[in-house]
């Protein structure tokens, strides 16, 4: 690797601590959206009561597997640029869950929402940028 493609190790540490707390918020949320029931779920995410099962399991689905398509190809080197197509799907995510909390009058909702979106671009961004991955030579 030429000193022109290789990250400084400041970036790449910066990069990897937006990557895992992206990660284990999307793996953490997702795991629950998939399999806590309806009624505790409620508790603490009351729009799940709001809208069908299906809708909420299928948004823990893509949350957990965001989570996962953001951490493991830049962790095993093997297609790393995936982690930047499952950031830009996790910023759709929260684009999307901030329109739906301000249509519902929810604004208050949407800090976490807009700080996810910031850190997950973040981590895009110098992914697919400043601190790239290189897939593992074959």
């Amino acid at each position: 690797m030429s000193n022109q493609t290789k990250p400084s190790k400041t970036w790449n540490i910066l990069v990897w601590i937006a990557q895992a707390l992206v990660a284990i918020f999307f793996l953490m949320a997702g795991a629950s959206h998939l399999m806590m029931p309806l009624e505790k779920l409620a508790v603490t995410a009351p729009w799940t009561k709001d809208v069908s099962e299906p809708l909420v399991r299928f948004i823990g689905f893509a949350e957990f597997l965001g989570g996962i398509g953001l951490l493991l190809p830049s962790l095993l080197r093997i297609k790393p640029q995936l982690s930047f197509w499952a950031a830009i799907g996790l910023m759709t995510i929260m684009l999307s869950a901030i329109i739906f909390h301000i249509s519902r009058g929810e604004g208050a909702m949407i800090g976490i929402h807009i700080t996810l979106i910031l850190l997950t671009g973040f981590t895009a961004w110098g992914r697919k940028k400043k601190a790239i991955i290189l897939p593992r030579s074959e």
